[in-house]
């Protein structure tokens, strides 16, 4: 049982490491609004302390993950938003 685990956690490690795009444009574009709406939340003082930190940190993951076309979170559970070629 162990052995599978350790199979199990180094495919999953292999998926992740090679990066294959796993996000579709409409998914990087919304990705970036939302990135940008928090910006603008942020600036205008409509968003402060703690919740502009979470919503801060949010941002830039969803913006560097627009970057690489690349979600991790996406790999464990299977999704991928690309369109087929």
């Amino acid at each position: 049982m162990e052995e599978l685990g350790k199979m199990l956690s180094h495919s999953l490690i292999n998926k992740i490491i090679i990066m294959k795009k796993n996000m579709g444009t409409t998914d990087r574009l919304i990705r970036i609004v939302l990135a940008v709406i928090v910006a603008i939340l942020y600036f205008t003082n409509t968003i402060s302390g703690t919740m502009a930190i979470v919503f801060g940190a949010l941002a830039v993951i969803f913006v560097l993950t627009s970057f690489i076309s690349f979600c991790p979170l996406y790999v464990p559970l299977g999704i991928t938003t690309c369109s087929k070629k």
